[in-house]
């Protein structure tokens, strides 16, 4: 039974077969990635509840649009509220405590911040691209916002 190939064409697809196999996808490699970002399983996700930008503005009671973009993400045991300034994001833990809070960008480095004993905190620059808060507190409650594009 022959295939209609030289042993030499059958070798080269033999080859390029074996080499295919080796190859990862961009999209499995970046899928993976992102799964071990995530490598700590027992913080809470808080997922985004409100965004100023995309809020119903006709049940709004003031006549013009707001210049700050105000976020909330929402987990069981806390709340995350962002204010989008020019160059800063200003936050706050609700309840009110401190906290350990991580910005943590889909690139570049990691940024660990303070929050004070009443839960502010500022994340100076504002990072660029998508990225995700993970906040600590020393009660022991971890909680991570989903992805931000701001």
């Amino acid at each position: 039974m022959g295939t209609g190939m030289t042993d030499d064409e059958l070798l080269d697809a033999l080859r390029r077969a074996v080499t295919a196999r080796h190859e990862v996808p961009a999209d499995f490699v970046a899928a993976a990635r992102d799964a071990f970002a995530w490598h700590n399983i027992d913080a809470e996700l808080a997922r985004l509840t409100y965004d100023s930008h995309t809020a119903d503005h006709a049940l709004a009671t003031r006549t013009e649009a707001a210049s700050i973009r105000a976020l909330t993400f929402t987990s069981g045991r806390l709340t995350i509220e962002l204010e989008v300034g020019h160059d800063s994001l200003v936050g706050q833990v609700v309840p009110a405590e401190p906290a350990v809070i991580t910005v943590l960008p889909k690139t570049g480095r990691e940024t660990v911040l303070q929050a004070d004993e009443i839960g502010c905190f500022c994340v100076e620059p504002i990072p660029l691209g998508q990225f995700r808060l993970r906040c600590r507190t020393p009660a022991g409650v971890e909680t991570m916002t989903s992805w931000i594009t701001l």
